[in-house]
């Protein structure tokens, strides 16, 4: 087994009760999902974090395990561990539960802020290949003043030098351990502090302002704003694909995944779905990624055979890997035989599987030529498809 670079700890054991009512924040729905899923994800998918661990109250292991559904099955997410009294309780026992795993690096992070983004995580963790620690903050902006008796000013402070800290503030694993080991029984406002308090070297780098942290009940408010402001604008697009294949001898013919019983089989390089091959070219074409042929290559040997899922998978990770998503597909089959109608709903069932999306988005037709032209004469069979995809819109 790898030996983890980094772990990410997500501190979710607290109450938030300036958050009002409503129970504990961090399983409180944000713009349909729970905030911890948010914050959670985005560590999750993360190229530099190797691990998850959430810290949660022992009292909240079924709103996390309803909150966190969707994501339970992802391989980087470590079994969550309860938390102790106190913030700082929780993160030593968060850094302590994941000893054995010897990671390089770990970062802390509040479940409370659901917009950290992959750019301040990378950040946080180049600063520690030259520092013990480092954290996310922004500069502070704002005139300050303290106050003494009766909100009355004293004095202004000096804002030159002063940052606001954020999450997720990361050290080298070890170190930390150390450090939050030896404050127990003091009262430190964050790991940072803590680590101050052992003597590291703890570097600030640049944070971001979406990187909010949800306190009061109207923050929440705030967040389904940005949310709106951050949500990707979709364009759609719709891309066209057409095919034959003729008949040879055999006994059955493959048409959008489905073997069907017939006096002769479609002749192809590969096996000749007419069907799969339509759509995938359509859903190329959707995206302007050429067709079949500039990814499958009839002349290339391991492709005799291949079976047409390999290629209609190909045009829908192609398609994902876009952030896209394949909306609505319509198949029209032509030919006089065999009888398409019977197999209809097992086909739009194959390619709704194969596509990752609802049966009720594909549509499966088939006609005949009245007997005119090659399908006409059982020469072969003939498909049109239409794919509609959507893309985030380009610099939008």
């Amino acid at each position: 087994m790898v030996k983890p670079d980094t772990i990410a700890i997500i501190v979710a054991a607290g109450r938030g009760t300036r958050a009002g009512a409503g129970g504990p924040k961090q399983y409180r729905n944000l713009a349909g999902r729970a905030v911890i899923a948010w914050t959670a994800e985005a560590f999750l998918n993360h190229p530099q974090i190797d691990g998850v661990r959430v810290i949660i109250h022992r009292d909240d292991r079924g709103e996390y395990d309803a909150a966190m559904d969707a994501l339970l099955d992802h391989p980087n997410l470590l079994e969550p561990v309860f938390g102790g009294a106190e913030r700082q309780d929780s993160v030593r026992l968060g850094i302590e539960s994941v000893e054995g795993k010897t990671p390089k690096y770990v970062l802390i992070h509040d479940a409370a802020r659901p917009f950290i983004d992959e750019k301040t995580i990378a950040r946080v963790i180049e600063a520690l290949s030259e520092h013990d620690g480092a954290l996310a903050a922004l500069p502070v902006h704002d005139t300050l003043k303290r106050a003494g008796a009766e909100n009355i000013i004293e004095t202004t402070v000096p804002r030159d030098a002063l940052w606001r800290a954020q999450t997720p503030q990361g050290f080298h694993y070890d170190k930390i351990l150390s450090a939050h080991r030896a404050a127990c029984g003091q009262q430190l406002t964050d790991d940072a502090a803590v680590a101050e308090a052992a003597g590291l070297c703890v570097a600030l780098v640049a944070g971001s302002p979406d990187n909010m942290k949800l306190t009061q009940a109207e923050d929440f408010g705030m967040a389904e704003t940005l949310l709106g402001r951050k949500a990707k604008v979709m364009e759609y697009r719709t891309g066209h694909g057409f095919d034959v294949h003729a008949f040879e001898d055999g006994n059955a013919v493959i048409i959008c995944g489905v073997e069907i019983p017939h006096e002769k089989k479609l002749k192809g390089h590969s096996d000749a779905d007419v069907g799969m091959h339509a759509l995938t070219d359509a859903i190329l074409g959707a995206i302007g990624e050429g067709d079949i042929g500039d990814h499958f290559p009839p002349s290339d040997p391991q492709w005799k055979g291949a079976p047409s899922h390999v290629f209609l998978e190909k045009a829908r990770d192609l398609v994902a890997a876009r952030d896209g998503k394949i909306t609505h597909c319509d198949v029209t089959l032509m030919c006089e035989a065999p009888k398409i109608g019977p197999h209809r709903e097992k086909m739009r069932e194959a390619l709704a599987e194969i596509l990752s999306i609802d049966a009720a988005r594909i549509s499966v037709k088939a006609t005949t030529t009245e007997q005119l032209g090659f399908t006409g004469r059982r020469e072969g069979i003939a498909a049109m498809a239409t794919a509609t995809v959507a893309l985030p819109q380009e610099n939008s």
